[in-house]
């Protein structure tokens, strides 16, 4: 966990039918096609819409950058880590076309291919049908690629080559307790949306059109955003009941979001340029423990006021921090850029409660997502100094961890996730 400042409509079905045998990658483009200009909205350069987080509308899928990192945060996450399956590269391929076409139109609000109804009888729905009549909730769905796509499959899908220098595997912390199960994965989606509804329905359809390609490793559900990319609404707080991304970088700071989030020309394979790197970690809270703690010991572990959220000695939750007056294990003290070498990440974290440990207490906490211009100099050397010495460590535990490339975004209607990765043979 990082500092509290700031580490940090439906369609109609298209003309064509399928096949009995279920997907396949020509009639998916066919029915993304019919979609038209309503689902290929475009985002130009760092352009984001403040306005548009209240109001359920569609965030548009194309642009410079993929949609759910500097976006205004939606309230529900659904995240899915996968295991690649297949060894044929074409048909890893074909599922990240079919895969783009399909979030393509349900981030536009309309059913996946034909939809949930009225195609043939005798074969499966495009659609699984759960999120007909809501509205697109400002749906996002962010991919990335990780460490072991490249480790396993480089050679078989020619990308030996193409892993980024800054894709490193994360290190093990002090006090860590990874699951291995619920760590990792060779390529991850990030929904996230409004409604909780069509978050799942995102990952679940397309869990359903990678069938036999690739598998889920391990998924994460999570309410209640803990950060926001919109500094001029109100400061979410977290389980522990602190106001979460005071500093957080916001999605309209364009000078920020080059310096700290977005990959730069030359900095590793031009496939990255533009993207980001995404960091996962599933933090578990010890809240028992925490709810016995006294208000002041509360206080002077994070370095805030729990009212208010100033910081020690200060007035408003925005004032600026003096970090001597602050115990010297406080969390804000050991998180804050100046004590990390203006290090700063923008997070995007959810809490997430996934009923009891079986010992009476509940499975609760953060489910910790922050994106970054490189790990090796954003959140590894952050969390070394958290893990080191932070008060805060008394009270979390980190359980799950993963790191993924995070490619730019999908310009136009002929464009593809990774498509840039696999373009020399593609």
């Amino acid at each position: 966990m990082t500092d509290t400042t700031q580490t940090a409509t439906g369609s109609s079905p298209s003309p064509s039918r399928r096949s009995l045998i279920g997907w396949g990658g020509a009639g998916l483009a066919l029915g993304a096609a019919a979609a038209g200009g309503a689902v290929a909205m475009t985002r130009t350069g760092n352009d984001v819409d403040p306005a548009g987080a209240e109001t359920g509308a569609a965030v548009a899928f194309h642009g410079t950058h993929q949609a759910g990192i500097a976006t205004p945060v939606q309230d529900r996450l659904h995240f899915a880590a996968f295991d690649v399956k297949t060894d044929d590269r074409a048909e890893f391929v074909q599922m990240l076309k079919d895969w783009t076409a399909a979030a393509r139109r349900m981030t536009g609000g309309h059913a996946v291919g034909e939809g949930a109804y009225g195609g043939l009888a005798e074969a499966p729905p495009d659609d699984t049908g759960e999120a007909l009549g809501l509205k697109p909730s400002r749906l996002t769905l962010t991919i990335g690629f990780g460490p072991s796509l490249f480790d396993k499959y480089g050679e078989k899908f020619g990308l030996a080559d193409q892993r980024p220098e800054a894709l490193v595997a994360l290190p093990k912390f002090p006090g860590d307790n990874l699951e291995q199960a619920r760590s990792n994965g060779d390529l991850c989606i990030q929904a996230c949306a409004d409604d909780p509804q069509v978050a799942v329905h995102a990952i679940r359809n397309l869990a359903r059109i990678g069938f036999g390609k690739v598998a889920i490793r391990w998924s994460q559900l999570g309410f209640g955003k803990t950060s926001s990319t919109t500094p001029d609404a109100q400061t979410p707080r977290n389980l522990m009941g602190f106001k979460d991304g005071t500093r957080n970088i916001a999605g309209t700071e364009p000078d920020r979001l080059k310096k700290f989030v977005w990959v730069g020309e030359g900095e590793g394979p031009a496939w990255m340029t533009g993207g980001s790197y995404l960091v996962a970690r599933r933090i578990r809270m010890n809240i028992e423990t925490w709810d016995r703690t006294s208000l002041q010991e509360q206080e002077d572990v994070f370095g805030r006021d729990k009212g208010e959220g100033a910081p020690v000695g200060k007035a408003k939750e925005r004032d600026e921090p003096f970090l001597k007056a602050m115990k010297p294990d406080a969390h804000v003290r050991l998180a804050h850029p100046d004590s990390n070498d203006g290090v700063t990440l923008l997070r995007r974290g959810y809490s997430f409660t996934d009923g009891t440990d079986g010992l009476g207490r509940l499975e609760a906490g953060l489910f910790f997502l922050a994106y970054q211009r490189d790990v090796r100099k954003g959140f590894i050397p952050v969390q070394r100094s958290l893990a080191r010495s932070d008060a805060l460590n008394e009270y979390i535990q980190h359980v799950s961890s993963a790191v993924f490339a995070v490619p730019p975004g999908v310009l136009d209607k002929d464009d593809w996730w990774g498509r840039a990765l696999f373009s020399k043979e593609a």
